[in-house]
């Protein structure tokens, strides 16, 4: 027999305009979770189970930026939904011709 209490369904949505690192958008337990599941298939919004991910992110408050040690881990969830939904990630400008520049002593 198993003592391990069974987990609530949790849910964390984030948004990503490809300026500015992702934000928690929407975030919730039990039914609301179930509604913001509902809502993304609706949407056609891309789903990724990560238990892990997504209990470290339901710590985040809503409207908050995701903190630079969870941008690998988002960074994957969000090549992963661009791949599903076939569309290409924002795209950042060209470097421009001084953006390398050195300076005269080298650096």
């Amino acid at each position: 027999m198993s003592t391990r209490k069974p987990t609530l369904p949790l849910a964390v949505a984030l948004q990503y305009d490809g300026t500015s690192a992702p934000r928690v958008t929407a975030k919730g337990r039990d039914r609301v979770a179930e509604q913001i599941i509902e809502l993304a298939r609706q949407h056609s919004i891309p789903l990724q189970e990560n238990e892990p991910l997504a209990g470290m992110l339901a710590r985040l408050e809503l409207g908050e930026e995701i903190p630079e040690a969870l941008y690998l881990a988002v960074a994957q969830v969000i090549a992963f939904a661009y791949h599903l939904s076939g569309k290409q990630p924002p795209t950042q400008p060209a470097a421009g011709p001084c953006d390398n520049a050195r300076t005269p002593n080298g650096s």
